[in-house]
């Protein structure tokens, strides 16, 4: 087995590419993260060099394969009621505070495996009914990352996060094949809907949203990338909507269209 290494000039490339399709800026300390992802693409094609990969990638002959590269390289960590006083908030402010009769429209902009979605039905479910009128858009764009998230399917491994009355409640315990895991219920699945987006471009025709979140992907991107995808984003808000970013992210000097409500929560102004 051959040892594989990659050149500082290499690696730029592939700097170079990701921000290009994806306006994520990859640190120069993600060197070996990108070796170690990537390297089995590189074996399993039988090229010798990040070189030739990049190569084959960039050429555009292979979509499949630099829809993986996109996969490996955007793909991130989330689990349930992640940042839970967003969810909180979404509970105790926004639900009460909307229109009675009119459906209720999320959109998770960077769903990534769907726990965030999920965490979502949940807590509608909860306030609005399991037959209410809400429905939530996942996208992200990773289409791997999206297929598990459709599938709605965890093994109990992956129940950080998520209270076990909830567990009980909205999902349905794996049994024979599938002893292990746990499905989210058909009555919550049936509110969302999901579609591959890439945030960094021009944006499909989505529907107008009252709720989106945009939690923990801002990190990778530079203020100007910032301000077009928030941009985006905002046209996409209903008048009076909500944007609610990351933890360790702020609006600050990116947005003058949406108004801080509290530390990390927007909104558009009726």
């Amino acid at each position: 087995m051959y040892e594989l290494k990659i050149s500082d000039a290499e690696f730029a490339q592939f700097q170079r590419f990701i921000y290009k399709v994806a306006g994520i800026s990859l640190a120069d300390s993600k060197k070996v993260l990108l070796m170690g992802r990537l390297g089995k693409r590189l074996r399993a094609l039988d090229l010798t060099s990040f070189g030739e990969y990049y190569q084959y990638v960039a050429s555009g002959q292979d979509a499949l394969e630099r829809q993986t590269m996109i996969d490996l390289l955007t793909t991130n960590e989330t689990y349930f009621f992640r940042e839970e006083a967003h969810f909180n908030f979404l509970r105790q402010v926004i639900v009460p505070g909307h229109p009675k009769g009119q459906s209720l429209d999320v959109w998770s902009a960077a769903s990534s495996t769907g726990e965030e979605i999920y965490t979502l039905c949940m807590v509608l479910a909860d306030e609005l009914g399991a037959n209410g009128a809400w429905s939530i858009l996942g996208s992200d764009l990773s289409t791997r990352v999206l297929e598990t998230a459709r599938r709605g399917q965890y093994w109990l491994d992956r129940v950080r996060g998520l209270p076990p009355a909830y567990l009980k409640k909205y999902c349905l315990k794996g049994v024979r094949n599938q002893e292990g895991s746990f499905l989210i219920a058909p009555e919550l699945r049936r509110h969302t809907r999901f579609q591959q987006v890439n945030l960094n471009t021009a944006l499909p025709d989505l529907g107008k949203f009252h709720v989106i979140f945009l939690r923990n992907v801002m990190i990778y991107f530079d203020n100007d990338t910032k301000r077009q995808v928030v941009a985006r984003l905002v046209e996409k808000l209903r008048p009076g909507g909500y944007l609610i970013v990351g933890h360790s992210e702020s609006l600050n000097g990116i947005n003058e269209q949406v108004r801080v409500v509290k530390p990390t929560i927007y909104q558009l102004p009726a």
